[in-house]
């Protein structure tokens, strides 16, 4: 795996997320500008498309913080993962993140933030009680690796962006549902309900690239993790007592799950998952990133 191939990669599929994202709104605008015969929607849509991409640029990470109801962590009253990540974060040859926690006794951490000098790793105070401090030091080691592996702010932007195409398509589902002045659709059904295909699938796809864009992150940053700690074991252990909680996160979030180094739903029983709830699922399974860890 080169990491650093990897690394300009991301800066690509940061840019073709944009790129997408400003794409598929307008398509929305130009479509719903269509049904109702109003071209001065399709304008709206793009001033919507431009002034989203910005604000998730420079305020997606506190919007994250804010839906998981996070708060500034302090040296003194979390000493481990303060000084956890500064040595880590030395190693890394990155700036100290800002240090966020959650008051929740579920396992978990993410990281977020536009690029390295403002950068956020945010922890759930029941990981920071459960975790020794070599656990601890894999699962920081992991979100520092977002952080170096420059993937942090597609996975954040996926946040805003993907919501976002969602409640276009929701606003427009809406309308059409209570009516309103409509093109005449005669000798144009098929393209009519071809336009309402495409809304209803708009956000579903967003979804769907959100989660592929996290599957393939965490065995990314999980390897990179333990380039940093030398210590595959520590990441490992973690894992097993992340994946071993079942009780999901208080807050847990659909926008944001996808962030976490675990499942905030909980662990998942029943065994092995089908394609289906694999297509949809934000996490890799946890037996197999332990595996890919330990090389067996």
């Amino acid at each position: 795996m080169n990491l650093y191939a990897e690394r300009t990669a991301n800066i690509r599929r940061t840019w073709a997320l944009v790129l997408g994202f400003l794409i598929v709104v307008i398509a929305i605008g130009y479509i719903v500008s269509w049904y109702y015969g109003n071209p001065f929607i399709l304008f709206i849509a793009v001033i919507i498309a431009v002034a989203t991409n910005f604000y998730a640029y420079w305020a997606s990470d506190k919007l994250v913080l804010s839906l998981n109801h996070a708060r500034p962590a302090t040296r003194e009253e979390f000493f481990d993962f303060y000084t956890v990540t500064e040595n880590l974060s030395i190693t890394a040859g990155l700036p100290k993140p800002k240090l966020y926690v959650i008051d929740d006794p579920a396992p978990n951490a993410f990281a977020t933030g536009r690029d390295e000098k403002h950068a956020v790793v945010c922890a759930t105070t029941g990981l920071l009680a459960m975790m020794t401090r070599p656990e601890l030091e894999g699962v920081i080691g992991h979100e520092l690796s977002h952080i170096k592996n420059r993937d942090m702010l597609l996975m954040t932007l996926a946040v805003v962006l993907a919501g976002f195409v969602a409640i276009i398509a929701n606003i427009f589902l809406n309308i059409s549902f209570w009516g309103g002045d409509r093109r005449d659709s005669n000798g144009n059904a098929v393209l009519m309900i071809l336009a309402v295909v495409g809304i209803v699938l708009a956000p579903l796809a967003a979804k769907l690239i959100e989660l592929a864009v996290s599957r393939r992150r965490e065995y990314l940053a999980d390897a990179s993790g333990v380039l940093l700690t030398r210590y595959p074991e520590g990441l490992a252990s973690a894992l097993r007592k992340i994946g071993g909680y079942a009780a999901p996160m208080q807050n847990a979030n659909l926008a944001t799950a996808h962030l976490f180094i675990g499942d905030p739903f909980g662990a998942k029983s029943g065994g092995s998952s089908g394609w289906i709830e694999r297509m949809f699922s934000t996490h890799p399974p946890i037996q197999e990133r332990i595996q890919a860890l330990l090389g067996k």
